[in-house]
């Protein structure tokens, strides 16, 4: 009998090596490196062998060379998936051959979401759920304690690639889900469901049969302690989309955030509000994140942060107080630690305010996560607040990039942000000098700076 072959792969970046060693060379990690053995010739024939012979390739169809400008740049047919918002993510809809992954950490509502939207979608064409993870029983009775329509849903509970490709190939589905590709397994590789090798060679074989057969399939995938999806990084390599449902445990709002998309825009939010009867967008998610409170407070402001290709209104607060240890506290939730670090640095610098001997604690509102730099500006404004004690108008807006010399930078998409609070009744704005609009917005004084000091004084005037 003939040694199977082995492989080592890195679970950060997907290189893979010959032989284990201790750290990965192309990204550096240490003890990232796993065996997978490799699937046998005979595997990969029985798993392909009723396929189409014309369409052997991995992307699908195979076709000669051809020069760039001769290439048919017709539209990519989507299909909706029953949500606009998740549609936004997407890109605008399901793409025909294209693989989603669905990551989320347990409880996220992954399941629900796709239940819904498979239900929605069987109503116009052919659909397969295929679960893993729960039993036909178990989903049947979420789908009526949901009130889904689940007359045209296929279902089937199988946990083998071939056995689940053989029935795929029967029923042909213009939309497949696999709930979860953790728990799915092939014959030819020798080793547990779930283990690097496990997950890669079936999502391999379950991405060439959607580009062959140009079926849309969703993949669910478990994510690790920090948030990071499971198994090898090479599983988000070969996909078209990766999104990441989000949401705290105690907040009944859930966003889908694009982590990449081959057929859209990334870091594209989608909101969704977890209610009795299953996931339901939220059309205008700043109405959510400016839910403030009656009572004015000292270190809360609104800013305007850009996701995806949407800008999207949500409050900054900020707690400054005196601190009681050596070395005082930068807590951050939604932002970037060492960013508050370099603003507060910043601060003192070009502001004249020192918080050396203050514990400064920063959170944005509604679990949303801060990834550009256009909230610098708020955040340190929020700081100065709460350190001053001074309170800010309601009606007030800030965003802006600080340098590291105190000049405030312009950011993308300047005069849709401000368009955008002028549309939530916000009459008050600070940004750069730059981002000011040419033609003035009705109801919104807009004032433009250049320096950080000089923001501060726009801020803070009497």
């Amino acid at each position: 009998m003939a040694k199977a072959k082995t492989a080592f792969v890195c679970n950060e970046c997907g290189a893979d090596y010959a032989k284990w060693q201790g750290q990965c060379q192309a990204c550096s990690a240490w003890n990232s490196l796993s065996e997978i053995r490799l699937t046998s010739g005979k595997t990969s024939a029985r798993v392909s062998a009723s396929q189409d012979p014309r369409y052997q390739g991995y992307a699908g169809a195979v076709t000669g060379i051809q020069n760039l400008s001769d290439v048919d740049l017709g539209d990519v047919p989507r299909f909706s998936s029953g949500a606009n918002e998740f549609d936004r993510v997407l890109g605008g809809g399901l793409v025909p051959g294209g693989v989603v992954l669905i990551g989320g950490h347990p409880g996220a509502g992954k399941s629900t979401l796709l239940l819904q939207t498979m239900c929605w979608l069987a109503q116009q064409q052919s659909a397969l759920y295929v679960t893993g993870e729960e039993s036909l029983q178990q989903v049947a009775m979420r789908a009526q304690r949901l009130g889904l329509p689940t007359q045209n849903l296929k279902m089937l509970s199988e946990t083998n690639v071939e056995a689940i490709l053989t029935i795929a190939q029967q029923v042909k589905p213009r939309v497949m889900v696999i709930d979860s590709i953790q728990v799915m397994h092939l014959d030819g590789v020798e080793s547990a469901p779930g283990s690097v090798s496990q997950v890669r060679e079936s999502a391999a074989v379950l991405t060439r049969f959607a580009k062959q057969t140009q079926t849309a399939v969703l993949l669910v995938g478990h994510v690790t302690k920090d948030g990071s999806l499971a198994g090898p990084k090479v599983l988000e390599h070969m996909v078209d989309c990766s999104v990441l449902l989000e949401g705290s445990e105690d907040s009944r709002f859930r966003t889908l955030r694009g982590m990449k998309n081959r057929f859209g825009a990334i870091n594209e939010l989608g909101v969704f509000a977890m209610l009795e009867n299953g996931l339901k967008e939220v059309k205008n998610p700043s109405s959510i994140f400016l839910n403030r409170s009656n009572h004015p407070a000292a270190g809360s402001l609104v800013m305007v942060v850009w996701e995806g290709t949407r800008p999207l209104l949500v409050e900054l607060q900020a707690l400054v107080d005196d601190s009681a240890l050596g070395n005082p506290r930068r807590v951050t939730v939604g932002f970037d630690h060492n960013r508050l670090a370099m603003l507060l640095a910043v601060l003192h610098k070009h502001g004249g305010l020192l918080t050396s001997d203050q514990d400064v604690y920063l959170n944005v509102v509604g679990g949303v996560k801060v990834l550009e730099t256009s909230a610098d500006l708020a955040a340190i404004a929020a700081v100065v607040s709460s350190f001053r004690d001074k309170i800010l108008p309601h009606d007030l807006v800030v965003l802006g990039e600080v340098g590291l010399s105190g000049e405030i930078r312009p950011v993308p998409s300047g005069q849709e942000r401000i368009s955008e609070a002028a549309k939530h009744g916000f009459t008050r704005a600070v940004v750069p000098k730059a981002n000011c609009p040419k033609k003035p917005i009705e109801g919104m004084k807009v004032i433009g700076v250049e320096r950080l000091s000089e923001a501060l004084d726009a801020i803070f005037e009497n």
